[in-house]
């Protein structure tokens, strides 16, 4: 009864959308002391970044910083519509006209500007790579913005559906994409063509084919999701097949590893070299996009999901905005002796950088913790007045002393891990056998490295769960709900729904009025 009457709840709410500013302000009045911050840091860099090629090819790149590590776009959308990660309506903090709680209850909305945000960064990224290949480029340099290309037409289709426009060249319209094969079979041709001219040597800050085949493997892995057949016209396999022939090229190609190596971070947890600020050319990585505090902004979780007064927890340069954290239930899904969970969440009594209890001056009197911050796995309520210190925060990509807004991290679009798992769920899903001895084995190397005891039997479930463990805050859980049908499900106080239409976002409305009336767009079916 709970569901149904906070879903009831928040449809009201919802409905008056962005004019429901008494709400906010009425809610505000109680919750508006403002925490002083002392001792704010001064961004020392501890991580020089490696210097990217002078190849010409830079403009490409840089757009794969864009919504990547950010508020407001793709991963908000991508993380919060899911059950690892929510961002709490905490009395006025974070209400933002319920953008956030619909995203989080599944109630998608042609009119969410984190949706418009994420259409709009992708196709940027897009049309710099079409201005690129406008040009004199060497053949190497060409395959690689063509590859760059396809992972955001990849990321395009996987958020909005094949009701998308496939555009090639700059500054030409196209007619809104109605074949539910052409994209998937644009990417995964561009990916082939692009191949044979990619070096193979790792390169910081560049697609290599390694990068290319796990492109591959990923589009082959959900492609029976997007299209409804598992037989790929151009191999004449199966597509799970396919992904784990293409998970093979990375992972016997030997410039690869697991990194196992776990370091204290200045909070006095254990934190996975793989995500560290100084995480830079690290052996696990595949492909991660460089950001740097000066030179290369755009990664802003510390301040996305630590509470205000855990400025002072790292000396950060500015105070945090308190929003950011992981459902209870998703927490616990990790083993107590599992050196992820330490890693990738914060959570318990929050200290300053000295070990002093820090406090928050405008806490909710009914908090049994009182003014002392203490992040608790348990939240009290989606809205309106979840507790301001409640959840566990993300902290996989962790953070150092005296880190500006932007942070230091570089991120992983592609690693060695993942593509382990690609492969054992591709033999999983061509045997149709969950048990399948060899898919274990892989899965075991992840847990080896987790510090937890090895599979003895798996199944579908089992896998999911721990490939939720593992790829966590990596902007994949939707894709992987969706893929093992579990996209519907009831969690926390997100209820159920049968709606497979969700399974894509709306088309921005935004796109649709701004569509030229010679080459319109449509919306999704489903969405009004």
């Amino acid at each position: 009864m709970k569901i149904l009457n906070k879903a009831t709840m928040l449809s009201m709410l919802l409905g008056v959308g962005f004019a429901c500013t008494d709400l906010d302000e009425e809610l505000n009045d109680s919750f508006t002391e403002t925490f002083t911050p002392q001792n704010p840091g001064g961004g020392a860099s501890v991580n020089v970044n490696k210097a990217l090629p002078a190849d010409g090819l830079n403009a490409a790149y840089d757009r794969l910083r864009n919504g990547t590590a950010w508020h407001g776009s793709y991963f908000s959308v991508s993380e919060i519509s899911t059950d690892e990660v929510v961002i709490t309506q905490k009395g006025g903090d974070w209400f933002d006209g319920g953008i956030w709680l619909n995203m989080h209850a599944h109630d998608f909305r042609a009119t969410n500007p984190g949706l418009n945000s994420a259409w709009n960064d992708i196709y940027g990224g897009i049309f710099q790579c079409n201005d690129l290949l406008s040009t004199s480029l060497s053949a190497q340099g060409e395959a690689e913005v063509r590859v760059v290309r396809a992972y955001l037409y990849w990321k395009l289709q996987d958020l909005f559906g094949h009701r998308i426009k496939l555009q090639t060249a700059t500054g030409v319209d196209v007619n809104q994409n109605e074949d539910p094969r052409a994209i998937v079979d644009f990417i995964e041709s561009e990916v082939l063509d692009a191949i044979p001219d990619m070096g193979t040597a790792r390169v910081y800050g560049r697609f290599n084919q390694s990068a290319a085949y796990a492109l591959l493997a990923r589009l082959y892995l959900n492609a029976p999701t997007y299209l409804g057949s598992e037989t790929n016209p151009t191999t004449g396999n199966s597509y799970y097949v396919d992904a784990g022939n293409a998970a093979d090229m990375v992972i016997n190609s030997g410039l690869y590893d697991l990194d196992a190596n776990f370091t204290e971070g200045p909070d006095g947890r254990m934190v996975s070299d793989v995500f560290s600020p100084t995480n830079v050319d690290n052996i696990e990585h595949i492909y991660a996009v460089p950001f740097d505090e000066a030179t290369g902004g755009g990664m802003n979780f510390a301040q996305m999901t630590l509470h205000y007064p855990s400025q002072l927890t790292y000396r950060l340069n500015e105070q945090p905005w308190n929003g950011y954290s992981t459902l209870e239930d998703f927490y616990n899904s990790y083993e107590d002796g599992d050196k992820r969970k330490d890693a990738n969440f914060i959570a318990g009594p929050q200290t300053d950088v000295n070990g002093n209890p820090i406090l928050d001056v405008a806490f909710d009197k009914a908090d049994p913790d009182g003014a002392a911050i203490n992040y608790t796995p348990a939240i009290n309520e989606l809205f309106p007045n979840g507790s301001r210190q409640a959840g566990a925060r993300l902290g996989k990509y962790s953070f150092k002393l005296s880190q500006l807004n932007d942070m230091d991290n570089d991120y992983v679009l592609f690693r060695y891990g993942e593509l382990l798992l690609v492969k054992a769920e591709a033999l999983c899903r061509s045997t149709d056998n969950w048990g399948n001895s060899e898919a274990m084995a892989l899965v075991n190397q992840i847990r080896e490295r987790a510090g937890v005891s090895p599979y003895s039997s798996m199944t579908e479930d089992s896998f999911l769960e721990e490939r939720g463990r593992e790829v966590f805050q990596e902007s994949l859980r939707r894709t992987d709900l969706i893929r093992f049908g579990k996209w519907g499900d009831a969690w926390w106080e997100k209820a159920a729904h049968s709606d497979e239409f969700k399974n894509v976002m709306p088309i921005p409305l935004d796109q649709i009025n701004a569509a030229s009336a010679n080459f319109p767009l449509t919306q999704n079916p489903g969405y009004n």
